[in-house]
């Protein structure tokens, strides 16, 4: 009889979750073992990322557990080290692996397929990492939340008017979807809870966008990247483009245009690169780091291995020259690739032919707060009101799951009909905090 192949699956994202999701879904009994390999027991639907910033969705509702959605499937929360293609083998560190002091173990397979996505992608700025803040994961998201509500608590209860400045103003850099949804989100949360404090106004509340090139997001199209920019500008939001941020040392932030802004919130949302682990492969990559993939997903040159989403260069079969285009790494070709990758590794396994990925771009859209987007879809143009509903409407329809989509409609409608909540939960970060006090003092903090 013969044994199962064994399909090992580097990152449980959009590629890896999708993929494992539709092989479990496609395979037959004793064909094939699919094992998943990501740090975290969850993937997370970072579109909702500035929702749950802004308190429009519960953290829990933004992401989705691995192992009840890929039951089929052996979930493993470890990091891949390393990949030894030739030798077929990869090694991962696992929770267990720290706790026994065992290092590295090796796993075994037949099929590889490399969707470990990106990372963010630092410059060396002065300070930036002492001071700043990313964007990528539900915990950044909502560390930023306490942070930004925290800031507006030191402000109304200082007295010297140099914090209460630095609180209250808050840089962003990066025009892209994650800069400019992150900010407008928060901005809008920001001047709706500064109703509650005594001594603020929202007016008192300043927040600044530094975008590197001419134009904020750039995937709307020029006409409504225009209308988002005046729609912030709008309302009072400092927009600097092609202004760099040259330093944040001291708290500090110095652009390129000679403005200098004392801020205790830098969030910085400049881009991403490819996942380190990448390197650490002796699979072929570009010069940016991504693995070198033909159009069927395969790791140009090499059987066996795959590759989809923010770590691979898949040709862009619909550009004009298809030689030197790639898709772009976003959610919109993430998805997509996952369904054509879980066919041809299928495919594979059978014997059968592969089929190329092709996917046209149909359009972006993008939120601006509360009630508030730009979109533009299949060449039709929206803003306001109709586009943040069709911001909602595809996004409630590509998170996975029957489930997932209840919860996150349910949280939608509940928030509509309630007021924001606005409350801070900064101890989470650190939730030992009141015990570790108790036991130095041996008494309770708040005991007298």
């Amino acid at each position: 009889m013969k044994e199962p192949a064994r399909i090992l699956v580097v990152g449980g994202g959009y590629v890896g979750m999708y993929t494992a999701l539709r092989l479990q879904r496609k395979l037959r009994r004793g064909e094939a073992t699919v094992i998943v390999v990501d740090p975290e027991p969850y993937m997370t639907y970072q579109p909702f990322l500035p929702e749950a910033a802004a308190g429009s969705i519960s953290p829990r509702h933004v992401v989705v557990p691995l192992r009840r959605t890929l039951d089929k499937c052996q979930v493993v929360i470890g990091e891949v080290k390393s990949v030894d293609h030739a030798k077929r083998t990869a090694a991962i560190t696992t929770l267990a692996s720290h706790e026994e002091g065992t290092g590295a173990v090796q796993i075994r397979y037949d099929e590889l397929i490399l969707a470990p996505g990106s990372v963010s992608r630092t410059l060396p700025v002065p300070g930036l990492a002492d001071y700043g803040i990313g964007f990528k994961t539900v915990e950044e998201a909502i560390g930023l939340r306490n942070h930004v509500l925290e800031q507006m608590d030191i402000a109304s209860s200082t007295r010297d008017p140099a914090v209460r400045d630095a609180a209250l103003t808050f840089v962003f850099v990066g025009g892209g979807y994650a800069g400019v949804e992150a900010l407008a989100e928060l901005e809008d949360m920001a001047r709706y809870a500064a109703r509650y404090y005594h001594n603020l106004e929202p007016d008192d509340l300043k927040f600044v966008l530094v975008e590197a090139t001419g134009r904020i997001l750039p995937e709307v199209g020029e006409e409504m990247g225009a209308y988002a920019l005046r729609e912030l500008r709008g309302r009072n939001i400092d927009v600097r483009l092609d202004t760099r941020l040259d330093s944040c040392a001291d708290r500090i932030a110095v652009l390129s245009d000679g403005s200098r802004f004392p801020t205790r919130t830098l969030v910085w949302t400049a881009g991403v690169k490819a996942h380190p682990v990448l390197a650490a492969t002796d699979l072929p990559l570009n010069g940016r780091g991504r693995l070198k993939c033909t159009p069927t997903l395969g790791v140009d040159g090499v059987e066996h291995a795959w590759g989809a989403g923010d770590a691979a260069a898949v040709p862009d079969l619909t550009a004009d020259d298809p030689e030197t285009t790639v898709c772009a790494p976003n959610a919109q070709h993430a998805v997509r690739q996952a369904k054509v990758l879980a066919h041809n590794v299928l495919a594979s396994l059978r014997g059968k032919p592969l089929k190329d990925y092709r996917h046209k771009y149909v359009g972006s859209v993008a939120s601006l707060g509360l009630h508030k987007g730009v979109a533009h879809v299949y060449g039709r143009k929206l803003k306001g009101y109709p586009a943040w509903f069709m911001h909602r409407a595809y996004h409630l329809s590509r998170i996975p799951t029957f489930n997932r989509k209840a919860r996150v409609l349910a949280e939608w409608t509940l928030t509509g009909l309630f007021k924001r909540e606005i409350v801070s939960l900064g101890s989470l970060e650190n939730p030992r905090a009141e015990f570790e006090l108790a036991a130095d003092t041996g008494r309770h903090p708040e005991a007298s």
